[in-house]
């Protein structure tokens, strides 16, 4: 039986990519981290894709890509789908090349996305809202190009694309001589993954990539775990990056053969993280960007005195989400609960509650309650803030004790989804 050949990209041409990015595409700092250095004792470097020219990675394959059509095909224009980096990337790429393009995005796609991508287009994009999903917007785009003969621009599944991506991979280690013992990459499509393994199996093959994806779309560690191409039904879009149905077919062969390994986050972890590089290392980052910072306790042990490098891969992070990022992060530190309190139907239960049910450094940060009949006990929603999860067994204890205590909500997700 003949063994299939996997496609992997060649060094020559991601250095052909390279020179093809120049002068259009930031050479990204990698910066040394104290903090993350000193909290797992080993030298931890970040690629700081946060910094680039349309705030990601993805200038590099789009631009890579439309660089290489040829005239025919740039006349006759190029179409895209997404509602994250990778349509900025493209619309920056037709201003750039001037080739016309069409940019389908799902209708509810925050304002803030469409203003940018429209920014870095110009005229020379046009962009179409379609449908309520991704794929609704997809199916559009490649209706588009089928009935005028455009060009699919692909955000991940291309080998301009991925040769694009893989120039992250050789200014690492331009810019660093070193052995690198770790590289920590986020994959949504694995596009990005798939760049960087061209480049490391040829110059560090010691190197163990290792791949990091969130908990609610877990696509290739489902298709590696399968051993084929799996496409999930449901996912958890929060970490918008990195949450695809299904990875490209050629990046899953690519994975398949030289990843070393996929780990998943939870995506409340990653929520931490991004409070974390705000708070302590002004760094703003978008949940994808943060992934591979939020894998580092899980291997805590193997890295400690080593090398290692973690891509940042973008800050396209919108501020109004700052209140679910905090909520998340809150929720996955069990310092956040829910309950449904029963309160006696008597002047002075609410005072009761607060003076003598909560603790000291409880926090009420949700109250919802309307009084609807003349039951003894009225129930109201109630959200607890702790300082320490050790609180929340004496806290229920005294609801319990007093009979406020109704239901404890954090595990019921049917209901749960309507607070967060």
């Amino acid at each position: 039986m003949q063994t299939q050949t996997v496609y992997i990209p060649k060094l020559e041409h991601i250095k052909e990519a390279a020179a093809t990015l120049k002068g259009v595409a930031a050479v990204t700092p990698l910066n040394l981290s104290h903090r993350y250095s000193k909290q797992y004792e080993a030298n931890i470097m970040l690629k700081r894709e946060d910094l680039q020219v349309v705030r990601s990675y993805k200038i590099r394959g789009a631009y890579n890509k439309m660089n290489s059509l040829t005239q025919e095909q740039r006349d006759k224009g190029i179409v895209c789908a997404s509602a994250g980096n990778h349509s900025q990337g493209v619309a920056y790429s037709c201003k750039e090349l001037k080739i016309k393009g069409t940019i389908f995005m799902p209708a509810p796609t925050p304002k803030q996305k469409i203003e940018q991508v429209a920014m870095f287009g110009e005229d020379y994009i046009e962009i179409v809202l379609h449908g309520d999903t991704f794929d609704d917007a997809n199916k559009a785009a490649m209706a588009q190009c089928e009935q005028l003969g455009k060009t699919f621009v692909h955000p991940f599944d291309d080998q301009k694309v991925i040769e694009g991506q893989g120039t992250v991979g050789l200014e690492i280690l331009e810019k660093y001589k070193d052995p690198i013992d770790y590289l920590f990459v986020p994959v949504g499509g694995g596009g990005l993954a798939s760049g960087v393994i061209g480049v490391f199996s040829q110059l560090s093959p010691q190197t163990k990539i290792i791949g990091v994806e969130p908990n609610g779309a877990p696509s290739m560690s489902t298709s590696l775990a399968n051993k084929q191409n799996t496409e999930i039904s449901n996912i958890d879009k929060f970490v918008d990056g990195a949450a695809v149905q299904r990875v490209g077919d050629m990046t899953f062969a690519i994975c398949q053969q030289y990843i070393h390994q996929m780990v998943r986050v939870a995506e409340g972890r990653v929520c931490q993280e991004i409070l974390d590089l705000y708070n302590k290392d002004a760094i703003v980052v978008e949940p994808a960007g943060a992934l591979t910072l939020s894998a580092l306790d899980q291997f805590k042990d193997e890295i400690k005195g080593k090398n290692v490098v973690c891509v940042i891969s973008g800050s396209n992070n919108d501020i109004t989400r700052t209140a679910e990022i905090k909520e998340r992060a809150l929720l996955y530190a069990n310092l956040k609960h829910y309950f449904i309190i029963r309160f006696p139907q008597r002047a002075g239960a609410l005072k009761e509650f607060v003076a003598e049910i909560l603790g000291p450094n409880d926090d009420i940060a949700h109250f919802q309650y309307t009084k609807k009949n003349a039951k003894e006990n009225a129930p109201a929603v109630v959200g607890i803030e702790l300082k320490s999860e050790q609180d929340l067994e004496p806290l229920i204890a005294r609801m319990k004790s007093r009979n406020f205590f109704g239901e404890y909500l954090n595990n019921k997700p049917d209901l749960f989804q309507y607070l967060v």
